[in-house]
């Protein structure tokens, strides 16, 4: 994951967790990936071996640098790919700054978008404006609008707040009524940056209800043709044994990223001074991600209140995100968990057979039953 803008945004959304990182870098009054950082990094990337190379290009605001240095990356993958390797790019954008020359360059290179949209504009501009203060929900369609003329692949990612958490069908049916087949919603939750607004913070049971009732929405209507990439990530782990979302994983090694700066560090959610791991410039990405600092992180997952340890589906959560964890506690949205998997696991069980059979037909093995995942767009 590369923020090439580091913290930067055009926007200022009120529950953004990212935009205080730039008080890591104060001898900048804007933060930007350098050519020198690009160069290192792509080439410190790409010198490993494994069978896809994943760019996941994210803020602040990974348009602000334009198309030029989105060139210069697909330049330099060419550049450094090594023979019959697999590159793959995605961005997660607000899509206010996609113009068409930039549409025309993620059409040409197959980059996947993930655009930052929490509903109608009655939703959508209560928490996500513009730096002037007006709503950005406008600015955002007509950006989708230039890369869908492009043929850009779009997925929507929705963060659920006090806002929109109580019409999940609502919210579900307007996506879907713009056409969007690919969707993930993050919860608002409380942690050390959210203070600035409480207001935007659900509870846990309210997370249950939102998921049941969009579950069952989805379930009702498309459940064949429109990918949740929760509901993806669940029937996955019951088919195949393996945490396909970090949340749901046993470990939180899932990635690394990278500052506008060549700065490394564990998670998006952990851009601390003390958890920095290195600098593309000096340090191996690939040697990093098996070094002992980041494993040794990575192991923070498991530190798990007996509760979760005795709960009938920790093997689907995990004890979710450690940042959801408080003072030795289960997850602040524990209850939601329970209600949607008490919920909805009967159904997950029956498509995960699905998948499991048609493997099984046409020769295909991914693994241990207990995943394959939506394609991610990531989180913003």
């Amino acid at each position: 994951m590369i923020k090439p803008s580091g913290a930067d945004c055009n926007l200022r959304c009120d529950y953004c967790f990212y935009l205080e990182k730039a008080a890591l870098y104060p001898d900048a009054a804007r933060h930007r990936m350098s050519e020198t950082v690009l160069a290192g990094l792509v080439r410190n990337y790409l010198a490993g071996q494994q069978p896809v190379h994943s760019f996941c290009w994210q803020g602040g605001e990974p348009t602000l640098l334009g198309p030029p240095f989105f060139r210069q990356v697909t330049r330099l993958q060419e550049e450094h790919a090594r023979p019959g390797s697999v590159i793959a790019n995605s961005v997660q954008t607000n899509a206010v700054f996609v113009d068409d020359a930039l549409a025309a360059h993620f059409a040409d290179y197959r980059f996947l978008v993930g655009v930052s949209l929490d509903g109608s504009a009655e939703i959508h501009d209560r928490h996500r404006m513009g730096v002037e203060g007006r709503g950005t929900h406008a600015r955002v369609l007509c950006g989708i609008e230039k890369l869908r003329r492009r043929g850009v692949e779009v997925n929507i990612l929705t963060v659920v707040t006090r806002t929109n958490v109580g019409r999940a069908a609502d919210l579900y049916r307007y996506l879907r009524s713009l056409g969007f087949a690919h969707l993930q919603f993050i919860p608002c939750v409380m942690d050390r940056a959210d203070r600035g607004a409480p207001f935007a913070i659900i509870t846990g049971a309210e997370w249950g209800t939102f998921l049941n009732e969009l579950f069952d929405t989805w379930w009702l209507h498309d459940v064949s043709r429109v990918s949740i990439r929760l509901f993806d990530a669940v029937a996955a782990t019951l088919a195949y044994g393996r945490g396909s979302i970090c949340t749901m994983a046993d470990s939180c090694c899932q990635y690394l990223v990278v500052e506008h700066n060549g700065d490394i560090y564990p998670c998006d959610f952990y851009v601390e001074p003390e958890r920095r791991l290195g600098n593309v410039l000096d340090d191996g990405l690939h040697e990093i991600s098996r070094g002992r600092a980041y494993r040794q992180w990575g192991t923070q997952k498991v530190a798990l209140p007996e509760e979760c340890r005795r709960c009938t589906f920790m093997a689907l959560c995990q004890g979710d995100c450690p940042r959801n964890r408080l003072d030795g506690r289960p997850s602040s949205l524990c209850d939601g968990w329970r209600a949607f998997f008490a919920h909805t696991v009967p159904r997950f069980a029956g498509l995960a057979q699905l998948a499991l059979a048609r493997d099984e037909a046409t020769g295909v093995s991914r693994g241990a039953p207990v995943g394959e995942t939506a394609r991610e767009s990531g989180s913003s």
